[in-house]
């Protein structure tokens, strides 16, 4: 079975798209980060399907979309796959290149 590890980054976007969905809605939040386990799942044992994104970084990084919201950055070549960052999609660029800027 594939697998995957968080930056600890990562893990710090995950902990705050769940707290701000449940501040409305636990089950809607914890929904949420299921469906986007179940796309870290997929791409664990796919990691090509994601693309690259030149225009936010020169980093070998490949980009997914989980629940037509949440970007998913990861390094397909390492193993366990290794998660980047997610991050929700509706950012300006401006933001997105500050923040790949400093992984």
């Amino acid at each position: 079975m594939s697998s995957y590890a968080f930056h600890p980054g990562a893990l710090s976007d995950l902990d705050e798209i769940w707290d701000h969905i449940a501040k409305d809605n636990i089950d809607a939040a914890d929904q949420l980060l299921a469906d986007i386990n179940s796309t870290l799942i997929t791409l664990a044992a796919s990691p090509r399907i994601g693309h690259p994104r030149p225009d936010l970084t020169k980093r070998p990084l490949r980009f997914h979309v989980a629940r037509d919201q949440y970007m998913i950055a990861y390094a397909p070549d390492e193993r366990p796959l290794w998660i980047v960052a997610v991050i929700h999609g509706h950012r300006d660029r401006a933001s997105w290149l500050r923040f790949f800027g400093n992984i």
